[in-house]
């Protein structure tokens, strides 16, 4: 299976790199940048949560009554991941999600956080999808990247869920924000102490731990199914370009914005 892993990470390596040196980041000099930057974001770190729940539905038992269900090694690895991303401490030792520690980096940095808010109230209500990006006004980019990670999601197919979480999410996310967080709490000391503990607090955990358990997670179900194998890499490559499409759409309205006021 060693051999399935390297030979995605070989396909899905340019893309990695377009990622991880998107112009967007050197965009990002004013505080204003950075609180567009979140504002598209935020939709990233909900959907990041949702598949990373429907991989728990799908891996472990969720209802009752209780049976075993699947390999006690990859409940195990996704129940941690989880653990590690639903009650994470914040910088002061309290217990809450990473959605929420972003949330509360984002009002603490002045991002408007309306849009997230009515998108997440809509759906509490009972609006489907579709409906919630109109109630709230989302930006296009984010509801192309949310709609794909969806997809995923309906296909039930754990093996592309897992696939897509670990190349294309959990991989990646220490590498991409290696590029915001070096000179960020400098700029903004005051702004975005959260948001920095946010990110540092992402590349010690899934730089590390969480992506080898992600990986050993997507081997375990893809095992030595060439079929799966191809299909995540597809998925994954498609989840990457969104990822790219995404960033695009935060550097052109960091850059709409500059002109506008200049």
């Amino acid at each position: 299976m060693a051999d399935h892993i390297s030979k995605l990470q070989q396909s899905i390596e340019p893309l990695r790199q377009q990622i991880i040196n998107h112009k967007v980041y050197s965009a990002i000099t004013e505080l204003e940048d950075l609180r567009v930057f979140m504002q598209y974001h935020i939709f990233a770190v909900w959907d990041f949560m949702s598949l990373l729940k429907a991989l728990q539905n799908n891996l472990t038992c969720t209802t009752v009554p209780w049976f075993p269900k699947g390999s006690a090694e990859t409940r195990h690895l996704i129940n941690e991941i989880v653990l590690g991303e639903e009650a994470d401490i914040d910088e002061n030792g309290d217990l809450k999600s990473h959605f929420e520690l972003y949330l509360e980096a984002m009002q603490q940095s002045g991002a408007d956080i309306i849009q997230i808010e009515k998108f997440i109230s809509a759906l509490k209500s009972g609006s489907s999808l579709a409906a919630a990006f109109e109630i709230s006004d989302a930006p296009k980019a984010t509801r192309d990247f949310v709609n794909f990670t969806f997809d995923i999601i309906n296909s039930g197919k754990d093996y592309l869920q897992a696939a897509t979480f670990t190349f294309g999410r959990e991989d990646l996310i220490p590498n991409m924000f290696h590029s915001i967080v070096n000179d960020i709490g400098k700029t903004f000391p005051n702004e975005v102490s959260i948001f920095k503990y946010y990110l540092e607090r992402h590349i010690e955990i899934d730089g590390d731990h969480h992506s080898n358990l992600a990986l050993l997670m997507t081997s375990n179900l893809c095992e030595e199914n060439e079929t799966f194998w191809k299909e995540a890499e597809v998925a994954t490559i498609q989840s990457l370009q969104k990822r790219i499409d995404l960033w695009d759409a935060v550097y052109d309205q960091i850059a709409f914005n500059k002109a506008i006021s200049n």
